[in-house]
């Protein structure tokens, strides 16, 4: 049985400049079937990396001849590049089987297989023990009833097999199978953030979150619960990566990673190892999280952590209420400010385009996030993600006007306000990058600051062409 995993050739967020990262889904899904049997066939390919187009994707499917090709599950807005990732593969040979997975395809996996031909599987919610039991049925040619997780065609017939319990004990998974593209790890990079050389890898430290935001479809996917790695296993696989493949810029990808005890225990691991010194990391964090364990910033400082984004949202308790967010707007300066005098790079994530929004509201927000002062500030459009409660009522109450997945990337609005039309959103948008990046003591600061990452990402920003590429929207 040969299995081939595709990272397709796609276009990368352009609001966060140049990057590249490895693809962690399929690096984890390989990795695990690879620890289940030794008999299989397994490769990633990352055609970012080989830099391959269409053309040369397909004749690198033709030559592998896999019996199976899993995609990347990407995001929303990759959808119609995943299709045609499989498209490709079944116009070579249409018995190849074809596999998805992923936020997006497990809330529409109904929907996917009727509209989408191409697709022959999806797996829903945690992929990898559904993957393993699929690809161990079809190699076994076993009926798949049985294989929880697993939505297919059974003729005219789509099943959706029941869903498939959590894994228990993360600790035992395996690494990400980052040596299936060994060959490419001097490529992955982030360019505004990661010094040069530095290289560019993801970490998963935990699954899930409790928070129930209504914009956000991580909670669901994972069941609204909270699943974390041990801080030795964590320590263990950033340190596989930097001993192993010399990469020492690292994003902790966890939706909730948490700055109390357990990160403390994490840091004290990367201090103890002799690590701290060499790696740079940066995550996640809520704006109360990070007041609260305000004692546990230095140390993290310390342990190698630069930079931390914070999902402030909003200026007004109203609208985080409406979003379940469990945060308050006062506390976003506080929070922004202790990371500032810890020197960690201190990012602020906000969200325009709320169903209330109108000019003077937005006008509102701009000033708001001015006062907080972040090192940087990024803007994005509310945008109803399928598994989400906000897309649930945006399709129920007709406020979609635009259908096509790959505008849902947050930068693009796909829904007007009850004041504003789409174009005044994205119009609006562009003037809240404008109002924070427009200020010239901004930027002459940001150039100068004695925080290293906010001197890069000031110099890198200053040659983009972000404010045009906004402006270009609408």
């Amino acid at each position: 049985m040969r299995i081939l995993f595709v990272e397709p050739p796609k276009a990368f967020w352009f609001v966060m400049g140049e990057y590249m990262p490895p693809p962690l889904g399929i690096l984890q899904l390989a990795a695990y079937l690879e620890s289940k049997n030794d008999n299989w066939d397994l490769e990633v390919l990352d055609s970012q990396a080989k830099d391959l187009g269409w053309t040369k994707l397909q004749s690198y499917i033709e030559s592998a001849k896999p019996d199976v090709l899993v995609s990347s599950a990407l995001a929303s807005c990759n959808t119609f590049t995943i299709l045609r990732t499989l498209e490709t593969a079944k116009k070579i040979d249409p018995g190849i089987k074809t596999v998805v997975g992923g936020q997006h395809f497990t809330a529409l996996a109904d929907e996917s297989l009727k509209m989408y031909p191409e697709i022959d599987f999806v797996v829903r919610g945690e992929g990898e023990e559904t993957l393993y039991e699929l690809v161990k049925s079809l190699d076994e040619n076993r009926p798949l009833q049985n294989v929880k997780g697993l939505s297919f065609r059974n003729g005219s017939q789509i099943i959706h097999n029941p869903p498939r319990p959590f894994i228990t004990n993360l600790d035992d998974l395996p690494f990400p199978g980052y040596h299936f593209v060994e060959d490419h790890m001097h490529k992955y990079n982030f360019k505004m953030m990661a010094p040069s050389g530095a290289g560019y890898a993801l970490v998963e430290a935990s699954r899930g979150c409790t928070y129930k935001c209504t914009f956000c479809s991580q909670w669901k996917h994972w069941g609204s619960k909270w699943r974390p790695k041990s801080p030795e296993r964590i320590a263990d696989e950033m340190e596989h990566i930097y001993t192993e493949y010399g990469i020492n810029f690292l994003w902790m990808t966890d939706d909730n990673l948490g700055l109390g005890k357990r990160t403390s225990q994490i840091c004290d691991e990367l201090i103890r190892r002799g690590l701290s010194e060499d790696i740079a990391w940066f995550l996640q964090a809520r704006s109360d999280d990070i007041i609260k364990n305000r004692e546990n910033l230095s140390k993290m400082r310390k342990a190698g952590n630069y930079w931390i984004m914070a999902g402030l949202e909003r200026h007004d308790d109203d609208s985080l209420q409406n979003y379940h967010k469990g945060i308050r707007p006062s506390d976003s300066k506080l929070a922004m400010d202790l990371l500032k005098e810890n020197d960690i790079f201190a990012q602020a994530t906000l969200i325009t385009g709320d169903r209330r929004d109108n000019h003077e509201s937005i006008q509102n927000l701009r000033d708001f996030v001015n006062y907080v002062d972040p090192d940087i500030a990024i803007f994005m459009i509310l945008t109803p993600f399928p598994g989400t409660a906000l897309y649930e009522t945006a399709r129920r109450e007709g406020w979609l006007e635009d259908d096509n997945w790959a505008n849902y990337d947050m930068v693009h609005a796909v829904m007007p306000t009850e004041h504003l039309s789409r174009s005044e959103v994205q119009e609006e948008l562009y003037l809240c990058y404008r109002s924070f990046y427009g200020s010239m003591k901004r930027r002459i600061t940001g150039v100068f600051s004695r925080n290293k990452f906010k001197r890069k990402t000031y110099r890198y920003m200053a040659g983009q062409g972000l404010m045009q590429s906004l402006r270009d929207l609408y």
